[in-house]
């Protein structure tokens, strides 16, 4: 009884965060050039999906950024990644929107936001202004367009979010100026085995088929027939083009009928953002990696909770083996209602007696995704909490011998092309221990370009532990180089008077930058730091500086493992 009173609950709680807005016309553009898209809600991404539209800013900064409604401010963040400098507004209609990437806010927002800066001694701020302080009207300007945070150039990002919950939801539900009368592209079927006993084609192993067609009809060429015995699901590539845009958005929906009977349906109205992670099990994460496209599953993974999947008929998994021929149709739309679908027939042969896959490599250990998991060997252990797995998995390890700077094996924990979802325990144990060194040691993992990527690391027991979002290769390594300081050309006893603001680049190419301490006549100054250039600028604020007469900076890095870097300079402005 209190089963199903919960399964009631849950319906009508993701119902209701997703029901279509009643009025589509209460928000107006955030800007006033053209409304042109370069990402659209949902777009596939390693790690997460999209939470809003990537409005395009006529490829530079510093466009006017209007409230698309009535409101006020309740939020503002500034950071070096991320969303960089953005402005949240809430409104009266149960919505709330959100403007990233800005490259300055309105001067009383600005003054505002430096004050608490300067209090807090910090760039990166999150602020929650009083309900009275920056009441907004729709249409009345609140910020430029930048390219600040994360950002892989100009644009601004613009969000809808229910208030209540600050879930996303799709703003194109939402009519303020965009428009779109293309059908979704369709370039290639996949058709997955789901156990070592499915066959297809002959063969137990993923298949891949490019599809023929094009304005809104898609088909499998009569040369690539399809056969299949046991239990198998599909995927596909396609993409969403939008008016006046190059650029290939995600589709809005996908849906999956084997004999008229609709089996999977995804549509992407919105989603939580603690659930945005299972993407990774949504896509074909190993042919992501291996070929850069993006596979939509059109079945769904046992550990998979995504809530945009609706009427699955076995998880989207279709067993054929009663000797039929099966009629399936995928039917991509886009937002608008634009559609394309793929047609295609699928021959069922009855099971077959022997295993075509063979048996299992007997060195690999059986990790069911429904419990924790725990693999130990000479040097390591790693601990997989249960919900990490989105399958269940055949686990693989092996080492070798570590080269001269590193500090342990290389040790082989899977391999990268298996998706985690949440963080796993790696301990390590150190063939050497430089002495004096041991707060500078660190787990590394090794990519295949041989780039390293530090893992946050602690002692326990003689070993490093660190926890880990990904499989790979790893060993322990030394971090005891400091942060190099550029300057960029300013000297002790540069005369500036001309100049508007200061850069130094900071770089660290190891544990990376934890925390800079920037001061000037021995006071804190505000440096921005923009991340991605590792940029830190300060502009020349005469309300804080004396002009015209000598000053000093001083400037202290210090990377993740501790190591420090100072910088001293006079100068005149």
């Amino acid at each position: 009884m209190l089963l199903t009173r919960f399964i009631i609950i849950s319906i009508l709680f993701f119902n209701t965060l997703y029901d279509n807005p009643k009025d589509k016309s209460i928000f107006i553009s955030p800007v006033k050039i053209p409304l042109l898209l370069s990402s659209n809600f949902g777009e596939l991404r390693i790690d997460h999906f999209h939470s809003g539209l990537d409005i395009k800013t006529q490829g530079v900064t510093g466009k006017e950024v209007f409230a698309a409604a009535n409101g006020y401010v309740y939020r503002i963040s500034v950071s070096p990644g991320g969303f960089g400098k953005a402005l949240y507004v809430r409104h009266s209609s149960g919505y709330s929107t959100v403007y990233g990437h800005l490259d300055k806010f309105i001067p009383e927002i600005e003054d505002y936001v430096k004050a608490r800066q300067y209090e807090k001694r910090s760039y990166l701020v999150t602020l929650f202004p009083e309900k009275e302080k920056f009441p907004v009207k729709q249409g009345e300007l609140i910020a430029w367009s930048g390219n600040s945070g994360s950002s892989a150039g100009p644009h601004l990002h613009y969000e809808i979010r229910k208030s209540d919950s600050e879930l996303p939801v799709n703003p194109l539900l939402f009519e303020f100026g965009t428009g779109d009368n293309i059908e979704p592209v369709i370039e290639k079927l996949v058709i997955y085995p789901i156990n070592s006993h499915t066959v297809i084609n002959n063969q137990n192993s993923i298949k891949k088929i490019n599809v023929s067609g094009g304005h809104g009809n898609y088909y499998i060429p009569a040369e690539n027939g399809i056969i299949i015995s046991g239990p198998a699901g599909f995927g596909i590539k396609s993409f969403d083009l939008l008016n006046n845009s190059y650029n290939k958005c995600a589709v809005y929906s996908i849906e999956l009928a084997i004999d008229s009977i609709t089996v999977f349906k995804y549509v992407m109205d919105g989603f939580s953002f603690n659930e945005s992670r299972f993407i990774n099990s949504h896509i074909d994460y190993e042919t992501y990696l291996k070929e850069n496209i993006y596979i939509e599953r059109t079945f769904i993974l046992p550990n998979d909770k995504l809530s945009v999947y609706k009427d699955a008929v076995n998880r989207g998994i279709f067993n054929f083996n009663d000797d039929k021929t099966h009629h399936a149709e995928i039917t991509v739309t886009d937002i608008h209602n634009n559609k394309s679908s793929l047609s295609f027939n699928v021959k069922a042969q009855s099971a077959k007696s022997q295993d075509v896959a063979g048996t299992i490599d007997k060195n690999l250990k059986l990790m069911p995704f429904n419990r924790s998991n725990k693999f130990v060997s000479e040097n390591i252990s790693v601990i997989i909490p249960a919900g990490a797995l989105y399958d269940t998995l055949y686990f693989a390890y092996k080492n070798t011998t570590g080269t001269k700077e590193m500090l342990s094996d290389l040790h082989y924990v899977n391999n990268k092309f298996t998706p985690v979802h949440k963080a796993y325990t790696l301990s390590i144990k150190p063939g050497i221990i430089p002495a004096g060194k041991e707060s500078k040691m660190l787990i590394v993992q090794l990519g295949d370009d041989q780039k390293k990527s530090a893992m946050n690391s602690t002692w326990s027991e003689g070993n490093l532990t660190a926890e880990v979002l990904s499989f790979g290769k790893f060993y322990i390594g030394i971090d005891s180089v400091a942060p190099v300081i550029s300057a960029n050309g300013l000297a002790s006893g540069a005369i500036l008077t001309e100049k508007k603001e200061i850069k130094i680049k900071i770089t660290d190419d190891f544990s990376g930058i934890k925390s800079y301490e920037p001061t000037i006549d021995g006071k804190w100054a505000l440096f921005e730091y923009d991340q991605k250039n590792n940029l830190l600028i300060y502009r020349f604020d005469e309300q804080r500086i004396t002009k015209g007469t000598k000053h000093n900076l001083s400037l202290k890095v210090t990377d993740n493992k501790d190591n420090i870097s100072f910088y001293n300079c006079d100068f005149t402005w």
